[in-house]
């Protein structure tokens, strides 16, 4: 018996298995993996550094050897504990690197007990490609509508409740860890690498329905250090908005509560003011940092909003030539006004008529 063979990564080859395994070390499933992909190395990050050194600095032979006693006692590891429940029918897709000796190492183990194998041909790179022409050589046949609005206008939290009432929504800042701003880092979650990033955005955008339009932020081309791939920026560049709008003083409220990590870290609230590309001059900063003192973060929130984000919005809304679909009135701190704002958002978005804008160019 050996092990069957094959290249499709699409979301619907990949459901046909019982389990994707990745016998990669951790640090590079860490990096990124395949969607809904297992753990299951085969040598461990230090185990693949040691066979790897003595590849190089040592000699060929004893560099196998060593390596194929780690991979016998880790594929005898997984035998007895994650995969020991299954039965005969089990069904597994294998995939490592680039397809060669840990993968098939553990697939003709695996044939051995009788299962049903399956390995991918090329590995993680065949996926990696495929994700490649999928984000950056493609179109996206998916009609997307933008949450717009100032800064504070409470639009992640209205897109988690559209979401909530069954419309297709796509939280870019969920995706890529971040709040999309200079403070918007997520206290102890740093963001996933590139690549793991555009592995969860596909995933995403695979179960959406083109019929249907997809309401996302209105963000710019990075969120924190992850980049919008070309075919997903080309959609939001075109798609029409519904803008949001708040007062600078209920918007500071709101980011009190939103930041509340950032505000219990004084240090790295003061690292991030010092990020601002509008540096504030030395005797605005030393106010800044007395309201810090004073625990007056709504004053603080007010003040960089005023100096930094709503100046860059308004600059930015002035170039806008995207179609504005309507403008909402919001007091983002008071549940019933965001939960009447999501309800005329709704109301906007069920509007929209087969004849929105596309990204499949």
């Amino acid at each position: 018996m050996t092990a069957q063979v094959t290249e499709d990564v699409s979301a619907e080859a990949l459901g046909r298995f019982d389990m994707v395994i990745d016998v990669r070390s951790p640090g590079e499933f860490a990096q990124d993996h395949l969607p809904g992909a297992v753990n299951l190395p085969v040598l461990t990050d230090a185990e693949r550094a040691e066979v790897g050194t003595m590849y190089v600095q040592d000699s060929r032979f004893k560099a196998r050897r060593l390596g194929a006693a780690y991979v016998a006692r880790n594929v005898a590891r997984h035998l007895e504990g994650a995969v020991a429940d299954r039965d005969g029918g089990f069904a597994p897709l294998i995939y490592c690197w680039r397809g060669g000796m840990r993968s098939n190492a553990m697939a003709t183990i695996f044939d051995q007990v009788g299962w049903r194998t399956t390995v991918l041909s090329g590995g993680y790179r065949t996926y990696r490609r495929y994700v490649t022409r999928r984000l950056y050589d493609e179109g996206l046949a998916l009609r997307f509508v933008l949450l717009d609005g100032h800064t504070g206008s409470a639009k992640t939290e209205m897109l988690g409740q559209l979401s909530a009432m069954g419309l297709q929504t796509v939280d870019l800042e969920g995706l890529a860890q971040h709040r999309g701003s200079l403070f918007g880092a997520l206290a102890g979650r740093p963001q996933p690498s590139q690549k793991l990033f555009e592995s969860r955005l596909l995933q995403v955008l695979d179960g959406l329905d083109p019929n249907r339009p997809v309401v996302a932020e209105a963000e710019s081309s990075k969120i924190g250090d992850r980049m919008v791939p070309p075919a997903l920026w080309t959609c939001l560049a075109h798609a029409p908005r519904m803008e949001l709008v708040a007062s600078r003083p209920e918007r500071a409220k709101y980011l009190v509560e939103t930041y509340a990590d950032m505000i219990a870290d004084p240090a790295a609230l003061m690292v991030a003011i010092d990020r601002m590309p509008v540096a504030p001059s030395l005797e605005r900063r030393a106010a800044w940092m007395s309201l810090i003192a004073a625990g007056a973060f709504a004053d603080l929130a007010e003040a960089i909003m005023a100096l930094h984000y709503d100046p860059a919005y308004d600059r930015s809304a002035r170039k806008q030539d995207r179609p504005l679909l309507g403008v909402v009135d919001i007091v983002p701190t008071e549940p019933q006004s965001v939960a009447r704002a999501t309800a005329r958002i709704a109301e906007l978005v069920a509007g929209l008529d087969d004849g929105g804008v596309r990204g499949d160019g």
